[in-house]
């Protein structure tokens, strides 16, 4: 892990072997900006109507290629309004990366158009609207750096060129510690921390920013259920907030937990709505191919019916004669969802 080589407010840590040493520990303020015009491409469903879905972060008919002419992304189309939790779910290389880093205009988008709160991905950045929360393996852990430092990260594009922390970032940064329950930990080092403190100072971070969107790459790996429960529990306050959160996870059996919106990918978004309506066997197969398994389980004598489990290894999606159950809570699954499977 290095310093980031960029003059970007809001550069952080960078990952080695990332494009111009400028990726993922940074803070997503620092990226250069990107999105593009509207696209008259079909295909991939209508573009959102930004009136009805609001002025949340908005994917119209976006496409996106490589320079090697790989097509990671086609016309993908979502709006999430303000004050929702949407889920990223796919299976790896469906573009769930990609489009992320298009989002933080680290990749321009070839086709198509992307509005955060109504402005274009440069104007975004430069008011330090989206923030990123990296999945812990894309992190070297051995870099010294103490855990109230990466935390300021989200300060940079508050600051001038010196960067130069003033009153004002000190605060927002002991804020931000104290509402993760991190404030005693804010002078250790960061590879001292466990999965879940490492998770909660990167949400931190984020906070600090004040950032009104945020991307969370895989915050539920390697974090026990009560960490899960506390991330779960911070983000539905940041909802009512009215921030934007865009999960991407491949954990199903979180979604219906705490998920208002579903957008399942790959390589163009297949399906997208509440989570309630699109979070069916039928799309998830679409999504996870022969990735997914289902099988049906005999529930005990006292409870009677019949237990449904849909897997793709990590966290299962459990169901119980039809409805999802959630930490224990039985939950309606829409018509169509996912029923018991077969053996």
């Amino acid at each position: 892990m290095k310093l980031a080589s960029t003059s970007s407010p809001g550069a952080g840590l960078a990952l080695p072997g990332q494009p111009q040493g400028a990726y993922l520990l940074m803070s997503a303020a620092a990226a250069p900006g990107g999105g593009g015009g509207p696209s008259p491409a079909a295909g991939g469903g209508a573009a959102p109507d930004p009136q009805q879905e609001g002025a949340g972060l908005e994917v119209s008919e976006v496409t996106v290629t490589y320079r090697n002419g790989h097509t990671a992304l086609r016309d993908a189309s979502f709006a999430i309004p303000t004050g929702t939790i949407a889920a990223l779910v796919g299976v790896n290389g469906s573009g769930k990366s990609t489009l992320f880093k298009s989002i933080m205009g680290f990749l321009r988008v070839s086709q198509g158009r992307i509005r955060i709160l109504g402005q274009d991905v440069r104007a975004a950045m430069r008011r330090n609207l989206v923030a990123y929360v990296p999945q812990s393996e894309d992190v070297d852990w051995n870099f010294p750096v103490l855990v109230e430092d990466v935390v300021m990260m989200g300060r940079y594009g508050h600051m001038g060129f010196l960067r130069r922390p003033r009153l004002a970032d000190r605060e927002a940064v002991t804020q931000a510690l104290e509402r993760v329950n991190m404030q005693p930990f804010r002078h250790r080092q960061i590879g001292e921390l466990s999965g879940g403190q490492k998770k909660r100072v990167f949400l931190a971070r984020a906070l600090a920013q004040d950032a009104q969107v945020i991307l969370l790459d895989e915050p539920f790996t390697g974090v026990d259920v009560k960490t899960e429960d506390a991330i779960v529990s911070l983000l539905k306050g940041l909802r009512d907030e009215g921030r934007v959160m865009l999960v991407s996870t491949h954990n199903l059996g979180s979604v219906p937990e705490f998920c208002d919106r579903t957008i399942l990918i790959n390589r163009t978004v297949l399906a997208y709505g509440a989570t309630r309506d699109v979070f069916t066997r039928e799309n998830l197969e679409k999504t996870f191919g022969g990735v997914l398994r289902h099988f049906n389980l005999p529930a005990s004598d006292a409870e009677g019916g019949v237990m449904g489990i849909v897997t793709d290894d990590e966290r299962p999606l459990v169901l119980r004669d039809g409805r999802s159950t959630v930490r224990g809570k039985d939950h309606d699954v829409a018509p169509g969802s996912v029923p018991p499977g077969e053996a």
